[in-house]
């Protein structure tokens, strides 16, 4: 059996052009951080005696015996990706919903080419694991999605990733103290608006216009990541919270999908309520709002939202893992 373990990303600024149809043109440049929720897969040699080649086990159980007969898309493109030939049983086990913003799709593919490249005893660096996950995404599946949570899910920590027009990024770590880190930490929480959204569906309604009609906005967006690292590089944790809700109200103004009546109506609540700024994650459209809120009106900002799911949680270090492989002491003798 082998396990991989891939946490999900939260990205602060910079989000939209990480697109390919902008940075190839503008280049692009993002400030995200992967947390202490992780996705988890498992994957072992299936025996013939179990009566099928493949199990695949996630909000249900798969039984088959041909890839080309496995509905779910991306486990079926990527076996066919590794060619199997051998039987194998897959699990997945997530400890946030998927749709929600928190690049889990992403995280999913970063954490199963991790472990399918295991499994066929192939070392892979982070590198090549965001760049392959990347390519998988937007080329195999096809899919509208920006570079970023691929590459965030592989590599792990709190980083600046900069796109460049000619497709290449480069990955560095977020200048920022302990002391800092801990107080920013600290002030951040994820509410769950309890929507769940493709985030395919919602990128398609503005992604193609970022580069013809929403020049000024996207531009500015970009110019936020210089500031939130300033501000995180002198200690000025505030303004980063207020950057947030400055940076949220550009950002409705790239798609009327982005966000809603529903979700503004949670954002003023907030705002009211003690937070100097948050966002939706990911795409728009509903999932998992960030918040920015202070000590002193975290009571306040909790009573208020007590009906909803708020999850605090920790900034990690490590990207997608395997923490588990005993596969090649135990193979099948044929």
């Amino acid at each position: 059996m082998i396990i991989s373990k891939t946490p999900y990303r939260i990205s602060f600024f910079g989000g939209g052009t990480d697109y390919p149809s902008w940075y190839t043109k503008f280049g692009g440049e993002v400030v995200s951080t992967t947390i202490d929720r992780y996705l988890y897969l498992t994957c072992s040699e299936l025996p013939n005696f179990f009566g099928n080649k493949y199990r695949i086990v996630y909000s249900k159980i798969e039984l088959t015996n041909k890839i080309n007969n496995i509905q779910h898309l991306v486990v079926k493109k990527l076996f066919q990706k590794f060619k199997f030939k051998q039987g194998i049983e897959l699990h997945y086990v997530g400890d946030l919903p998927a749709q929600s913003g928190m690049g889990s799709s992403s995280c999913f593919i970063v954490g199963c080419m991790n472990l399918l490249h295991n499994f066929n005893n192939n070392n892979i660096s982070k590198k090549q694991l965001g760049l392959e996950s990347l390519n998988f995404e937007q080329k195999t599946l096809k899919e509208i999605v920006g570079s970023q949570d691929q590459i965030a899910a592989a590599y792990g920590g709190f980083n600046n990733i900069k796109f460049y027009k000619n497709k290449k990024f480069k990955v560095t770590k977020v200048n920022i103290s302990e002391k800092n880190k801990k107080t920013l930490n600290s002030r951040l929480l994820l509410l769950y608006t309890g929507n769940q959204r493709r985030a395919h569906d919602i990128a398609n309604s503005y992604v193609g216009g970022l580069a013809k009609d929403k020049i000024y906005e996207m531009k500015k967006l970009q110019e936020f990541t210089t500031k939130a690292k300033n501000y995180l590089k002198v200690g000025s944790i505030d303004d980063f919270g207020d950057l947030l809700n400055e940076s949220w109200h550009l950002k409705k103004k790239l798609g009327k999908k982005i966000s809603s009546e529903f979700i503004d109506n949670i954002y003023e609540k907030a705002l009211k309520s003690g937070s100097l700024g948050g966002k939706i994650l990911g795409a728009g459209g509903g999932g998992f709002f960030l918040f920015y809120v202070n000590e002193e009106n975290l009571e306040k900002f909790m009573k208020t939202f007590s009906n909803f799911e708020i999850i605090r949680f920790n900034f990690e270090n490590e990207g997608s893992n395997i923490i588990f492989n005993n596969y090649k002491n135990n193979k099948l003798i044929k």
